[in-house]
C-alpha cells in the first residue's frame, strides 16, 4: 500500500458523509486538514477522486471503484475490533497444547475441568502425543505450549516447572515372590531376574532411564516394551513383570499395596515435568493466563 492508513480513513469518511465539513467534525480534524488529505491521496494515485457540487462532493468513477474496496477494508478492521474486545471482555481465546497421553491423564486433566469452567469462552485443542514429537510441534509453531519433562539439550526452548516426578520399579507381591522361589540364591537381587517392562525407545521416559541405566553400569535383559504407561501399570498388576514406572502416578496402587515398589541401590534421579514453549515465540494472553493459573492451582496433582 502506497499511501498511509490515515488518508484512506479521510477518503472513506469524506465519501460516505458526502460532506467535507461533516467528515471534518466526525474525524475531529479542520476542513482545510481534510481537504489537504485528499489533494493529497489524489497526488499520490495520480486520479482525480471528488468532484464538488452544492451538496457537497460526490466520488468520481476512480472514487467509486476505489470506495468500494476501501469500504471493505474498513468494514473488516471493524469486524476484526469487535474480535478482539470480545477476547478481551468475554476471556475468549484459543489455546493449542501437546502433551503425552500420560502427562494428560494424570497432570493436565484433573487440572481442565477447573480451568474451563473459569474460563469458558476459550477453546482448548490437545494434541496427544509423544514428548518428541511435542518438542518438534513447539518448533513447527504447530501448538502453543507443550507439557512434558524437562529437556536437557533444548537450548531454544523456555520452560515452565511444575514440580517433579520419580521413575521406580514396581510389581506385585505374589509375582517378587515367585522371582524369589525360582532364584533363592539371589532374593536380594529380583529385577536382575525379573521380566521387566518399559515404555519404547521413542519415550522420553525410556530414554532418560536408560541414560541412568548406562551411568550405573546396569543393562536391560529380558525386557518387554510397552506402548503406554497406562499400559505398564495394567500388565504389573496382573503380574506380567517389573514396571519402571512413574511413582506419582501409581501411588494409590502403593498405598493399597496391589504393587510393591523395588528399591534401586541408587534410586532413579527426579525429573521436573513442566510447560514449554520456543524462545522465539511470543506467548498470547490466553497462554499466559493457562500457565498461571497451573502454577497457582500448585501444579502437580498429589
Amino acid at each position: 500500500m502506497n499511501q498511509s492508513l490515515s488518508l484512506y480513513r479521510v477518503f472513506y469518511t469524506v465519501a460516505t458523509r458526502g460532506n467535507i465539513s461533516k467528515a471534518a467534525e466526525e474525524l475531529f480534524i479542520s476542513q482545510p486538514a481534510i481537504s489537504k488529505s485528499i489533494k493529497k491521496l489524489e497526488e499520490g494515485l495520480n486520479t482525480t477522486l471528488f468532484l464538488r457540487n452544492s451538496r457537497g462532493v460526490e466520488l468520481t468513477e476512480e472514487g467509486k471503484l476505489l470506495y468500494q474496496y476501501v469500504q471493505s477494508a474498513f468494514e473488516t478492521l471493524k469486524v476484526g475490533e469487535g474480535k478482539l474486545q470480545q477476547i478481551t471482555e468475554l476471556g475468549m481465546g484459543h489455546l493449542k497444547i501437546g502433551v503425552s497421553t500420560t502427562l494428560c491423564k494424570h497432570i493436565l486433566l484433573p487440572y481442565l475441568k477447573k480451568f474451563v469452567s473459569l474460563h469458558p469462552h476459550i477453546k482448548i485443542s490437545i494434541e496427544c502425543q509423544s514428548s518428541n514429537i511435542t518438542l518438534q510441534m513447539l518448533e513447527d509453531h504447530n501448538i502453543d505450549i507443550g507439557l512434558i519433562g524437562q529437556p536437557s539439550n533444548k537450548q531454544n526452548v523456555a520452560f515452565y516447572p511444575l514440580g517433579e516426578i520419580e521413575d521406580i520399579f514396581v510389581a506385585t507381591k505374589q509375582y517378587i515372590d515367585n522371582v524369589k522361589v525360582r532364584n533363592p540364591k539371589h532374593s536380594k537381587n529380583i529385577l536382575n531376574y525379573s521380566a521387566l517392562m518399559i515404555l519404547d525407545k521413542e519415550n522420553l521416559t525410556r530414554q532418560y532411564v536408560e541414560g541412568y541405566l548406562r551411568k550405573n553400569n546396569l543393562e536391560l535383559s529380558h525386557v518387554l516394551e510397552v506402548s503406554s504407561m497406562d499400559l505398564l501399570i495394567e500388565f504389573a498388576t496382573i503380574g506380567l513383570g517389573a514396571a519402571c514406572v512413574i511413582k506419582e502416578f501409581v501411588q494409590p496402587h502403593l498405598t493399597e499395596g496391589s504393587l510393591i515398589h523395588l528399591p534401586l541401590d541408587v534410586p532413579i534421579p527426579k525429573r521436573t515435568i513442566g510447560f514449554a514453549h520456543t524462545k522465539t515465540s511470543t506467548l498470547s494472553h490466553t497462554t499466559l493466563e493457562f500457565v498461571d493459573f497451573f502454577q497457582k492451582e500448585g501444579g502437580m496433582v498429589d
